[in-house]
């Protein structure tokens, strides 16, 4: 089972907003490198969601994914935001998954917090130019940030998680 760490700004799409709606499709990925991590994601599998392009970039919540992989409908409307007339429905190039809502934490783990972890120096949120808005994240770095998370929000149960 693979887990994952997806990055939303949250003026334009936040923890709040996921967690009214339930569920959501992630659409509007436009970068080659995270869609194939799109492509390769299951239900089930469990996401970190990071708050970034904000005064406080920090991991706000957790989700999972929803749905298998599907073309991004959003890539063949002229009038949407994430067009791309080079993607056709016959040869989609950008794809999407479902993400659920599973909970909003009371203290969010900041990026601040995770740079003095010597455990997470290598993983790829924490080096310089990562940009990517999806990113895998391996077992023993997934295992270090539940614990930071129960750590910092008691009433966290990481055992959904793992």
């Amino acid at each position: 089972m693979a887990r994952w760490l997806m990055k939303s700004e949250p003026d334009a799409f936040s923890i709040d907003d996921l967690k009214a709606a339930g569920t959501e499709p992630w659409d509007g990925i436009r970068n080659y490198q995270a869609r194939n991590f799109l492509r390769s994601m299951r239900p089930g599998e469990p996401v970190l969601f990071y708050h970034s392009s904000c005064a406080e970039p920090a991991i706000v919540g957790l989700a999972h994914v929803a749905s298998e992989a599907r073309p991004d409908p959003t890539a063949f409307d002229p009038k949407a935001k994430y067009y791309d007339p080079k993607s056709t429905a016959d040869k989609p190039t950008w794809y999407l998954v479902d993400v659920r809502f599973a909970c909003k934490l009371k203290h969010p783990l900041t990026r601040e917090q995770l740079k003095p972890e010597t455990a997470l120096s290598d993983m790829r949120l924490m080096q310089r130019g990562n940009r990517l808005s999806i990113l895998p994240i391996d077992a023993p770095h997934w295992r270090h940030l539940l614990k930071l998370i129960a750590a910092a929000n008691p009433d966290f149960s990481p055992s959904q998680f793992t």
